[in-house]
């Protein structure tokens, strides 16, 4: 091989390149972090990328925010301008101890007050477990601020059991054994940071006690989801995605919503991780849903 078409292999390396790692950087979408006040408590939220085509993104109980970036970071790459919402009691927003404070409906509404924050119209709106019950009760509260209903791993009437049976210790532990769940938090902020899924796990992990009993309280005793009488109404164009061996988010749940909603469509992820940590199909299956929900 002459010393031609060696350079030229070389080149066609791209791991070999130089600078790629800071072109890559320097071509990340921008990412911006924000708060706003609803209801007299600081809403915590990051913006990724910029324009007119709007996806809001809300996590899974006593996850946060972070859990979406590495989703919200292909959106944007995608063209979207991707808004990533640490619901009331969860992250960086605030965490009061009442629990008549935390409702589905309620996150909700900081999901609307999130939209008239940024004087943004209309978004597809998603979420994950109650990220994804939330979606639907802004289907719900105010369709015409959801173009598309993102709806992954909702937790409906199949899951009510397995759900109690998970969070109803938890509850226990943060009223009556609050010790257990300091001890926890300060275990979990002993773990270096730096990787995306432990510093989700530690987020989680890094609880106090009388707030994580309010939201768990609030959140298990109120209303769930919107039922079956009024997701049979919700005309907004819906992608759900739902998975098996998953008792927390029963397959059935999400199969049964796909076929109450009329404009909804379903995918079944082959597992409960699936966007998580092989994310390419899902992904795909996202921003193809968003982008007919704005080309509408």
């Amino acid at each position: 091989m002459s010393p031609a078409s060696s350079a030229a292999a070389v080149a066609d390396l791209p791991a070999l390149i130089p600078g790629r790692r800071e072109r890559e950087r320097s071509s990340r979408p921008i990412e911006l972090s924000g708060s706003f006040t609803h209801e007299g408590h600081r809403l915590a939220y990051t913006e990724f990328g910029s324009g007119d085509r709007v996806v809001v993104l809300s996590h899974g109980i006593m996850l946060t925010r972070r859990m979406h970036a590495p989703l919200a970071r292909k959106l944007a790459r995608a063209g979207f301008r991707v808004v990533t919402l640490d619901l009331l009691g969860h992250g960086d927003s605030d965490r009061p101890t009442d629990s008549w404070l935390y409702s589905m409906p309620a996150f909700a509404e900081q999901t609307i007050a999130l939209l008239d924050h940024l004087d943004i119209d209309a978004a597809v709106i998603g979420g994950t477990s109650l990220g994804a019950n939330v979606a639907l009760e802004v289907g719900v509260a105010a369709p015409e601020r959801a173009l598309g209903l993102i709806v992954e791993m909702p937790v409906l009437d199949n899951a009510i059991v397995s759900g109690l049976i998970t969070f109803a210790p938890l509850l226990l532990a943060a009223r009556f054994l609050p010790v257990t769940v300091q001890g926890v938090a300060l275990a979990a902020r002993l773990v270096p940071h730096g990787n995306q899924w432990i510093d989700v796990v530690t987020d989680t992990l890094s609880q106090q006690p009388a707030p994580m009993a309010a939201l768990l309280h609030g959140v298990l005793f109120g209303r769930i989801a919107p039922p079956k009488s009024i997701r049979r109404k919700i005309e907004t164009p819906a992608l759900v995605i739902g998975h098996e061996r998953d008792p927390i988010h029963p397959f059935g749940d999400a199969d049964t919503l796909a076929a109450d909603m009329p404009e909804a469509e379903f995918v079944q992820a082959r597992s409960p991780v699936e966007l998580r940590f092989d994310p390419s199909r899902l992904t795909e299956a996202i921003t193809d849903f968003s982008a007919r929900c704005h080309d509408r």
